[in-house]
């Protein structure tokens, strides 16, 4: 049985990234990239899906923690007989898929035991597997169809029943080093890395990069793990970054709320963009940049709201039948089948972020600003559509006020890079599709008799994207209308203190079922508290959204409150990015837009 969301850690190379139990196991691990194929999928399983496991025998105490400010994870393990640690890392800019661990004895013997067993094809396909010779050393050689891992270390482990198994002592300074390295199935097996020195270089760059977070915020040391976490889930050479490291970690436990979130959603993606230019990262920003152009490339009516981490296009969604979910929460789903869905707010979410990157100093190209153009001039044909809306509903398309909101966001920044940065465009076209879009809003997304926003133009009915008003701008946060959102949202979605992205008997999504307490909702509220001045609220809630992180700072999709544990994918870039602009706005100790956070 897979371990509780909680109890993993994540580590990566920016191109993959595996999740770690605080028993030593790797339970998920899809190489060479974020939507590849897993190879250890016990996550979704059992053992017998793969995982790659080093543990003490017997019982053990177990503490751990990542590397100061990096994605070195370190896990400390002490029994009656010892203490060792383990270090999981995995090196970037190397360009290999490699998974090291090392262990080291720190006091007295620890009798260890190390299982390795591979299971390719997200834990379906038994791999031919062989000792071998390589540059004078021994290995061991998984291989079946287009993949292939290599296993090296001091000692390797032998076939006991389907898998491979070893025990072995850990003494008092001893330092023992195992890597499993993903290539073709058609390479060489790939030759020794220098490992010292791989693990010095990832542990050096990642802090430098995390020293560039302000000191003033509030949990900065969590605020900086956030940061990393983005950084993480940002393909380093493509620039995709990806909503979640998972598939199918449910959003109900046994229920059927699972997906795959291993993709590129233009919408998360550019949010995230906002939250690094926000605390003062700007490289990712031109990486991004670099990628949507290539992405997008094309005719405007085959904008999607999502792309593989090189831009691919064709996602489609599929059930793996041999993999029980979960905690039983079936199906397992591979692919994503919202990538057709029209979800008119993207674009929206897109020209902030670029916006942001102008003011920033990163200049336009003419590619870069012919593209906008010419999605914001598609988007002024087409804009008054029902859609999707930013939660994907499965249901029939509605006219969704947060929608509509980021409609009107689209235009309001393509009118900015005009008359603040001189870019050419219809400016007089653009101004008035902005003013058509707020006065619609106005009349139709209200319920005047409450004094609040509400979902769609067709009920009374809220949803938390409606807090996302204020932070872009659409209304001041200490307006009437924004005021009485926030109170009957307190009224209608919280549960426990925290916020439901809607209530699901309304039927609105199409789904069967009920869900948990959606965090970047929560995060939301904490910004627009501060926003209407009630500035002790928004810390209190920010202090209990944090006392939910794991013990080494990660935050899945949801928060199951009844039985006090994570839910939905993990980690979720959505959840660590409304926790960093949070952490922003508490600084800043004023209201405004988000352009103010980032001016100020």
């Amino acid at each position: 049985m897979p371990l509780p969301i909680e109890d993993y850690a994540l580590v990566g190379d920016r191109g993959t990234a595996a999740l770690v139990g605080n028993n030593g196991s790797v339970d998920w691990l899809c190489l060479p990239r974020f939507d590849s194929s897993a190879c250890f999928a016990a996550l979704l399983g059992d053992e017998d899906n793969g995982h790659w496991q080093l543990v003490p025998e017997g019982e053990y105490d177990v503490q751990r923690s990542y590397l100061a400010d990096t994605a070195l994870l370190e896990t400390t393990f002490t029994t009656a007989q010892g203490r060792v640690t383990l270090l999981d890392v995995m090196p970037t800019n190397d360009r290999r898929a490699d998974l090291v661990r090392r262990l080291t004895g720190i006091e007295g013997s620890v009798r260890m035991r190390h299982e390795w067993v591979v299971r390719f094809d997200y834990g379906k396909v038994r791999p031919w597997v062989s000792r071998q010779r390589a540059d004078d050393e021994e290995v061991i050689v998984a291989i079946a169809g287009p993949d292939k891992l290599v296993l090296r270390g001091p000692r390797l482990p032998h076939r006991q029943d389907g898998r491979h198994v070893d025990t072995f002592d850990v003494h008092e300074g001893d330092v023992l080093t195992f890597a499993t390295t993903w290539v073709p199935s058609w390479s060489k097996t790939p030759k020794a890395a220098n490992l010292d020195e791989a693990i010095k270089r990832t542990k050096m760059e990642e802090e430098r990069w995390s020293s560039g977070c302000r000191d003033d915020l509030p949990h900065r040391e969590l605020v900086v793990r956030s940061l990393l976490t983005l950084r993480l889930l940002t393909h380093a050479e493509t620039g995709g970054i990806v909503a979640a490291p998972t598939t199918s970690l449910p959003e109900n436990f046994g229920g059927a709320r699972n997906w795959d979130y291993r993709y590129t959603w233009l919408r998360d993606a550019a949010l995230t963009i906002e939250t690094l230019l926000t605390a003062g990262y700007t490289e990712e920003a031109r990486l991004w940049r670099t990628w949507l152009l290539r992405a997008v490339a094309g005719d405007p009516e085959d904008l999607q709201i999502m792309y593989a981490v090189d831009g691919a296009r064709r996602l489609p969604e599929r059930e793996l039948d041999h993999l029980p979910g979960y905690a039983g929460s079936t199906p397992v789903r591979i692919g994503n089948g919202a990538v057709d869905q029209r979800q008119t707010d993207v674009l929206g979410e897109v020209m902030i972020a670029l916006q942001q990157a102008r003011e920033a100093g990163l200049e336009e190209t003419d590619l870069s600003w012919s593209l906008q153009r010419m999605l914001v001039e598609d988007l002024a044909d087409h804009w008054d559509d029902p859609d999707h809306g930013l939660w994907e509903i499965r249901g029939q398309p509605r006219h969704f006020t947060h929608s509509r909101v980021m409609v009107w966001a689209a235009f309001d920044r393509a009118v900015e890079a005009i008359e603040d940065q001189g870019l050419e465009g219809p400016l007089e076209r653009w101004r008035q599709a902005r003013d058509d879009v707020r006065a619609e809003v106005l009349d139709r997304g209200v319920d005047r008799e409450r004094g609040t926003f509400v979902q769609h133009y067709e009920t009374t009915e809220l949803d938390a994207s409606l807090l996302m008003i204020p932070l872009v701008g659409f209304l001041p946060g200490d307006d009437p209308l924004v005021l009485g959102t926030i109170a009957a949202i307190e009224e209608d979605l919280l549960r426990d203190g925290f916020a439901l992205r809607y209530r699901t008997d309304t039927g609105v999504d199409g789904l069967p079922g009920d869900e948990h307490p959606f965090l970047a909702c929560s995060f939301w509220l904490v910004s627009a508290y501060a926003m209407a001045g009630r500035h002790d609220d928004a810390r209190a809630l920010f202090d209990r959204l944090c006392a939910l992180t794991n013990d080494v700072g990660l935050l899945s999709e949801e928060y199951d409150v009844g039985h006090d544990r994570m839910a939905g994918n993990f980690p979720q870039a959505l959840s660590h990015l409304t926790l960093v602009q949070a952490a922003l706005r508490l600084a800043e100790g004023r209201s405004g837009s988000q352009e103010d956070v980032v001016q100020g």
